[in-house]
């Protein structure tokens, strides 16, 4: 029954963990295409157009007028240039939010950058032959799966299904948040757990946040070791397992035993259970295959991706932010496209 079950963890993380949100750097200054080289600067724009309404009712001759045609031709120029980046700095500002809501933290301070993020991956030759597995077998299994699971079930189905998995992961969280001495978030999982398990019907409904508003937290013991102390540990990707750290690849060992589909005694039943979380978790990750396909070096942007990611949720368990946290931005889900939808890898 263990092995079954550890199959199913190895398997449902194939789908999910490598397909962790990917970071979008802001666009260089050179995307912006610089002004003619007779335009004018961008605090020429408005003299030259008092000139040209000015000299409207009496045009002017000679060198004058040349001046005057000139800077009127340097016009349109420097808006243009001035349009663009305006429209640049915009984007930059919509990347930095995106990094933001990704990471945690916005890009300026430091916390996700690359240069600290290499020195975790002392074995980065032997990761990326583990990573170029794991993609080989989402395009091959994973992602077709998820594909027509999406085509073929209603999303109101679907919702339904993702939430009760959501709620057999609450006894699990609340476990870990025991182990980290957090009792008031730890109570209010364990409440949440007993409202949408009574009243919401198995977990199929969502009456906790809702009704009650009562916030989801997330929790592991990869996460319970670095509140004991274990605050860094080096990247290793396993196959199947996808992204993790040693410290990680130690916690999911004891994650198991506080799994609840770890005690479905029926194999064939346990089996089915295991296979759709495994469908479901991966289609909900599926509006984040644009911004990894995008990526000139995925593995390089799903690692940094990755440790950033559990810095800041380790950070915030550190620090007991009780307002809940949860393994993904809302706005990168599923769930809710239309209020906050990915970010076009274009941009």
């Amino acid at each position: 029954m263990l092995i079954s079950a550890t199959l199913g963890i190895l398997l449902i993380t194939t789908g999910c963990a490598s397909q962790l949100p990917l970071a979008r750097t802001s666009p260089a200054a050179t995307d912006v295409a610089p002004p003619t080289s007779d335009a004018a600067p961008a605090g020429m724009a408005a003299p030259a157009a008092n000139a040209a309404i000015g000299n409207a009712a009496a045009p002017p001759t000679g060198a004058t007028a040349d001046a005057a045609a000139a800077m009127a031709d340097a016009t349109p120029n420097a808006a243009h240039a001035i349009a663009a980046r305006v429209a640049s700095s915009a984007e930059a500002t919509s990347a930095d939010d995106d990094f933001a809501a990704i990471y945690g933290t916005r890009a300026a301070n430091g916390a996700g950058s690359s240069d600290s993020l290499d020195q975790l991956d002392p074995w980065e030759p032997m990761n990326r032959r583990v990573h170029a597995f794991n993609t080989a077998i989402d395009h091959g299994i994973m992602h077709p799966l998820a594909v027509a699971y999406t085509k073929i079930t209603p999303a109101p189905l679907r919702k339904g299904i993702s939430n009760v998995f959501d709620n057999l992961a609450a006894p699990l969280a609340f476990g870990n948040l025991l182990l980290q001495g957090r009792p008031r978030a730890s109570v209010e999982t364990l409440g949440r757990f007993l409202v949408n398990t009574v009243i919401g019907i198995g977990g199929i409904f969502d009456p906790a946040t809702k009704a009650l508003k009562m916030h989801r937290h997330s929790a592991d013991f990869g996460r319970t070791l670095a509140r004991w102390g274990w605050h860094e540990s080096r990247y290793l990707e396993l196959p199947l397992l996808g992204p993790r750290t040693v410290r990680d690849a130690v916690g999911a060992a004891g994650d198991i035993t506080m799994a609840p589909l770890t005690y479905v005694e029926h194999d064939s039943s346990r089996l089915s259970l295991e296979a759709l979380w495994l469908v479901d978790t991966r289609a909900g990750l599926l509006p984040l295959d644009e911004l990894r396909e995008a990526a000139p070096d995925e593995y390089v942007l799903t690692r940094d991706a990755w440790l950033a990611r559990r810095r800041y949720l380790i950070n915030s368990d550190r620090s007991q932010n009780d307002e809940g946290n949860e393994s993904l931005p809302a706005y990168l889900l599923e769930d809710e496209p239309a209020s906050s939808p990915v970010p076009s890898a274009s941009h």
